[in-house]
Protein backbone atom coordinates (compact mmCIF):
# COMPACT_ATOMS: atom_id res chain seq x y z
CA UNK A 1 0.00 0.00 0.00
CA UNK A 2 1.45 3.72 -1.14
CA UNK A 3 1.41 6.29 1.83
CA UNK A 4 0.12 9.51 0.91
CA UNK A 5 2.85 11.26 0.16
CA UNK A 6 4.05 8.76 -2.56
CA UNK A 7 1.13 8.60 -4.01
CA UNK A 8 1.58 12.51 -4.53
CA UNK A 9 5.36 12.57 -6.10
CA UNK A 10 4.06 9.85 -8.06
CA UNK A 11 1.53 12.42 -9.50
CA UNK A 12 3.79 15.07 -9.60
CA UNK A 13 5.83 12.90 -11.58
CA UNK A 14 3.29 12.37 -13.86
CA UNK A 15 1.84 15.56 -14.70
CA UNK A 16 5.68 16.54 -15.56
CA UNK A 17 6.41 14.00 -17.69
CA UNK A 18 2.94 14.40 -19.66
CA UNK A 19 4.15 16.72 -22.60
CA UNK A 20 0.40 18.69 -23.10
CA UNK A 21 0.57 19.44 -19.29
CA UNK A 22 2.57 22.70 -18.22
CA UNK A 23 2.78 21.47 -14.22
CA UNK A 24 4.82 24.64 -12.71
CA UNK A 25 1.31 26.37 -11.52
CA UNK A 26 -0.56 23.10 -10.70
CA UNK A 27 -0.72 22.31 -7.19
CA UNK A 28 -1.27 18.69 -5.65
CA UNK A 29 -2.65 16.96 -2.25
CA UNK A 30 -3.55 14.20 -1.38
CA UNK A 31 -5.31 12.15 1.68
CA UNK A 32 -6.39 8.94 2.37
CA UNK A 33 -5.77 8.60 -1.87
CA UNK A 34 -7.98 11.06 -3.08
CA UNK A 35 -5.99 13.46 -5.30
CA UNK A 36 -6.90 17.23 -5.11
CA UNK A 37 -5.53 19.21 -8.46
CA UNK A 38 -5.56 23.19 -7.60
CA UNK A 39 -3.98 25.70 -9.56
CA UNK A 40 -4.20 27.23 -12.83
CA UNK A 41 -3.85 26.29 -16.52
CA UNK A 42 -3.88 28.11 -19.68
CA UNK A 43 -6.55 26.12 -21.23
CA UNK A 44 -9.50 23.31 -21.36
CA UNK A 45 -7.76 20.68 -23.08
CA UNK A 46 -4.18 21.12 -20.57
CA UNK A 47 -6.95 21.06 -17.48
CA UNK A 48 -8.65 17.55 -18.95
CA UNK A 49 -4.76 15.93 -19.89
CA UNK A 50 -4.12 17.34 -16.07
CA UNK A 51 -6.60 14.93 -14.28
CA UNK A 52 -6.04 12.54 -17.06
CA UNK A 53 -2.33 12.20 -15.93
CA UNK A 54 -3.64 11.90 -12.47
CA UNK A 55 -5.97 9.33 -13.20
CA UNK A 56 -2.91 7.01 -14.61
CA UNK A 57 -1.62 6.66 -11.01
CA UNK A 58 -1.56 4.06 -9.27
CA UNK A 59 -3.26 4.32 -5.39
CA UNK A 60 -5.24 7.16 -6.36
CA UNK A 61 -8.74 6.30 -5.60
CA UNK A 62 -10.79 9.97 -6.54
CA UNK A 63 -9.73 13.17 -7.81
CA UNK A 64 -10.50 16.29 -6.53
CA UNK A 65 -10.42 18.76 -9.53
CA UNK A 66 -9.95 22.40 -8.75
CA UNK A 67 -8.01 23.31 -11.66
CA UNK A 68 -9.04 26.80 -13.30
CA UNK A 69 -8.83 27.90 -16.74
CA UNK A 70 -6.59 30.91 -17.38
CA UNK A 71 -6.96 32.25 -21.02
CA UNK A 72 -4.14 34.70 -21.72
CA UNK A 73 -5.47 38.18 -22.86
CA UNK A 74 -4.41 37.93 -26.31
CA UNK A 75 -6.31 34.05 -26.53
CA UNK A 76 -9.64 35.41 -24.92
CA UNK A 77 -12.12 34.77 -27.69
CA UNK A 78 -16.20 36.16 -28.01
CA UNK A 79 -19.20 33.34 -27.28
CA UNK A 80 -20.41 33.51 -30.59
CA UNK A 81 -16.96 33.05 -32.36
CA UNK A 82 -16.58 29.27 -29.85
CA UNK A 83 -20.29 29.27 -30.94
CA UNK A 84 -19.51 29.17 -34.50
CA UNK A 85 -16.45 27.15 -34.60
CA UNK A 86 -18.24 24.40 -32.09
CA UNK A 87 -20.97 24.11 -34.67
CA UNK A 88 -17.91 24.08 -37.68
CA UNK A 89 -16.10 21.48 -35.87
CA UNK A 90 -19.23 19.09 -34.89
CA UNK A 91 -20.19 18.73 -38.38
CA UNK A 92 -16.73 18.45 -39.51
CA UNK A 93 -16.18 15.24 -37.21
CA UNK A 94 -17.18 11.98 -39.11
CA UNK A 95 -19.41 9.97 -36.74
CA UNK A 96 -20.91 12.55 -35.42
CA UNK A 97 -24.34 13.50 -35.63
CA UNK A 98 -23.94 17.50 -35.19
CA UNK A 99 -27.69 18.03 -36.54
CA UNK A 100 -28.43 16.14 -33.16
CA UNK A 101 -26.46 17.97 -31.16
CA UNK A 102 -27.08 21.81 -29.92
CA UNK A 103 -24.57 23.96 -28.51
CA UNK A 104 -24.44 26.79 -26.26
CA UNK A 105 -21.80 29.41 -24.81
CA UNK A 106 -21.56 31.60 -22.01
CA UNK A 107 -18.34 33.33 -20.44
CA UNK A 108 -16.26 30.57 -22.28
CA UNK A 109 -18.37 27.62 -21.25
CA UNK A 110 -19.75 25.63 -23.56
CA UNK A 111 -23.03 23.66 -22.75
CA UNK A 112 -23.74 20.64 -25.49
CA UNK A 113 -27.18 19.04 -25.28
CA UNK A 114 -29.08 16.79 -27.85
CA UNK A 115 -29.79 12.75 -28.47
CA UNK A 116 -27.48 10.16 -30.04
CA UNK A 117 -27.28 6.41 -30.51
CA UNK A 118 -24.09 5.83 -28.99
CA UNK A 119 -21.82 6.71 -26.37
CA UNK A 120 -18.46 7.38 -28.57
CA UNK A 121 -20.32 10.43 -30.75
CA UNK A 122 -20.88 11.75 -26.99
CA UNK A 123 -17.45 11.61 -26.27
CA UNK A 124 -16.74 12.82 -29.57
CA UNK A 125 -18.01 15.69 -29.36
CA UNK A 126 -16.73 16.51 -26.20
CA UNK A 127 -13.22 15.85 -27.38
CA UNK A 128 -14.01 17.69 -30.56
CA UNK A 129 -14.88 20.87 -28.30
CA UNK A 130 -11.74 20.81 -25.53
CA UNK A 131 -8.97 21.98 -28.18
CA UNK A 132 -11.20 24.81 -29.59
CA UNK A 133 -9.68 28.41 -28.54
CA UNK A 134 -11.50 30.31 -25.31
CA UNK A 135 -13.14 27.16 -24.41
CA UNK A 136 -13.05 27.28 -20.44
CA UNK A 137 -15.58 24.49 -19.83
CA UNK A 138 -17.44 21.64 -21.09
CA UNK A 139 -20.37 20.76 -20.35
CA UNK A 140 -21.96 17.92 -21.46
CA UNK A 141 -25.83 16.90 -21.50
CA UNK A 142 -26.24 14.83 -24.40
CA UNK A 143 -27.93 11.60 -23.81
CA UNK A 144 -27.46 8.12 -25.65
CA UNK A 145 -30.46 6.84 -26.37
CA UNK A 146 -30.74 3.39 -27.42
CA UNK A 147 -33.39 0.56 -26.89
CA UNK A 148 -32.21 -2.38 -25.78
CA UNK A 149 -33.38 -5.82 -23.46
CA UNK A 150 -31.45 -5.41 -20.18
CA UNK A 151 -30.32 -9.01 -20.22
CA UNK A 152 -28.44 -8.22 -23.03
CA UNK A 153 -26.97 -5.53 -22.04
CA UNK A 154 -26.01 -7.24 -18.69
CA UNK A 155 -25.04 -10.47 -20.76
CA UNK A 156 -22.53 -8.47 -23.31
CA UNK A 157 -20.93 -6.42 -20.21
CA UNK A 158 -20.28 -9.56 -18.47
CA UNK A 159 -18.37 -11.02 -21.89
CA UNK A 160 -16.43 -7.70 -22.23
CA UNK A 161 -15.39 -7.43 -18.65
CA UNK A 162 -13.93 -11.08 -18.89
CA UNK A 163 -12.14 -10.73 -21.81
CA UNK A 164 -9.68 -7.63 -20.58
CA UNK A 165 -6.60 -9.23 -19.21
CA UNK A 166 -6.15 -6.14 -17.25
CA UNK A 167 -9.46 -6.69 -15.21
CA UNK A 168 -10.59 -9.78 -12.52
CA UNK A 169 -14.25 -9.87 -13.57
CA UNK A 170 -14.98 -12.29 -10.65
CA UNK A 171 -14.94 -8.82 -8.09
CA UNK A 172 -17.23 -6.73 -10.31
CA UNK A 173 -21.26 -7.18 -10.63
CA UNK A 174 -23.42 -5.72 -13.48
CA UNK A 175 -27.00 -5.16 -12.52
CA UNK A 176 -29.29 -3.59 -15.49
CA UNK A 177 -32.15 -1.94 -15.84
CA UNK A 178 -32.90 -1.30 -19.53
CA UNK A 179 -30.33 0.84 -20.93
CA UNK A 180 -29.10 2.09 -17.29
CA UNK A 181 -26.07 0.00 -16.16
CA UNK A 182 -24.76 0.21 -12.26
CA UNK A 183 -21.48 -1.49 -11.46
CA UNK A 184 -20.25 -2.73 -8.57
CA UNK A 185 -17.06 -4.51 -6.23
CA UNK A 186 -13.64 -3.45 -6.38
CA UNK A 187 -10.39 -3.11 -8.10
CA UNK A 188 -7.03 -2.13 -7.06
CA UNK A 189 -6.31 0.93 -9.52
CA UNK A 190 -8.13 4.12 -10.69
CA UNK A 191 -7.44 3.30 -14.03
CA UNK A 192 -9.09 -0.55 -13.82
CA UNK A 193 -11.96 1.00 -12.26
CA UNK A 194 -12.30 3.22 -15.46
CA UNK A 195 -12.03 0.16 -17.86
CA UNK A 196 -14.65 -1.16 -16.06
CA UNK A 197 -16.76 1.42 -16.81
CA UNK A 198 -15.41 1.68 -20.67
CA UNK A 199 -16.40 -2.12 -20.96
CA UNK A 200 -19.82 -1.47 -19.64
CA UNK A 201 -20.39 2.03 -22.03
CA UNK A 202 -19.36 0.22 -25.33
CA UNK A 203 -22.45 -3.00 -25.21
CA UNK A 204 -24.99 -1.30 -27.94
CA UNK A 205 -27.99 -0.37 -25.63
CA UNK A 206 -26.06 1.19 -23.06
CA UNK A 207 -27.64 4.79 -22.34
CA UNK A 208 -25.87 5.41 -18.53
CA UNK A 209 -23.88 4.03 -16.40
CA UNK A 210 -23.28 4.40 -12.96
CA UNK A 211 -20.29 3.30 -11.30
CA UNK A 212 -19.56 2.40 -7.58
CA UNK A 213 -17.02 0.49 -7.96
CA UNK A 214 -14.35 1.52 -4.85
CA UNK A 215 -10.88 1.45 -5.72
CA UNK A 216 -8.98 -0.92 -2.69
CA UNK A 217 -6.30 0.72 -1.04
Amino acid sequence: MQSDHQIRQNVLDELDFEPSVNATNIGVGVHAGVVTLSGYVSSYAEKVAAERAARRVRGVRAIAEEIQVRLPSDKKVADDQIAKRAVDILRWRIGVPADRIDVKVERGIVTLSGEVEWRYQREEADEAIHHLGGVVQVINLIRVTSAAQAFEVKDKIEKALRRSAALDAAHITVETDGGKVVLHGKVHAWFERRLAEDAAWSAPGVTDVVDHIQVAP
